[in-house]
């Protein structure tokens, strides 16, 4: 446990941004691409003459709408389509705050990332059921402020557990 089945989750730290009876949706924080920021502002045609980070590598947020960008960020800024959600995340997905980003404005704590993660209804709750997922609750200081090498291990200190000594299978020979 966790034994998830879907290669695409393989050892993935998942941030649950909404989760009710229509089903759950959230970003994978642990997995990069192999892309730029400078990459997304040139796909774009935004200028990035001010971007502070223009080799800041863009996170894999998931396999649904994969070419989708959006930014996970703090709540102390808006865009023209931020949501805000609980723990102190928001979620901008509107040309404005790569903009921001490519002039060297807010937001400073994000992460850009491409895709994110859905699940019909019941699906997240079978999944669990099934060991395919260890859940704890969030703390978006590790998305904000740890490297992603270190998202799991500090995910599983949340839990109490180091988690590369979990193992999928149980029993004895």
């Amino acid at each position: 446990m966790p034994q998830t089945r879907d290669s695409r989750f393989e050892q993935a730290v998942v941030y649950i941004l909404e989760h009710d009876a229509e089903g759950a949706w959230g970003v994978v924080i642990n997995q990069l691409l192999d892309m730029s920021l400078h990459d997304v502002f040139n796909q774009l045609d935004i200028s990035a003459v001010n971007c502070l980070t223009p080799e800041e590598t863009v996170h894999s947020g998931g396999p649904v709408d994969a070419q989708h960008g959006i930014v996970l960020h703090r709540p102390n800024i808006n865009f023209e389509s931020t949501r805000h959600f609980d723990g102190g995340v928001s979620l901008s997905s509107s040309r404005d705050v790569l903009e921001a980003l490519a002039a060297g404005e807010e937001p400073e704590e994000r992460l850009v990332l491409l895709g994110h993660a859905g699940w019909g209804p019941g699906q997240l709750e079978h999944e669990i059921t099934n060991n395919a997922w260890l859940t704890c609750e969030a703390d978006a200081d590790i998305i904000f402020n740890k490297p992603v090498d270190q998202m799991r291990a500090a995910v599983g200190g949340l839990l109490g557990v180091d988690l590369n000594l979990i193992v999928s299978q149980s029993g004895h020979a």
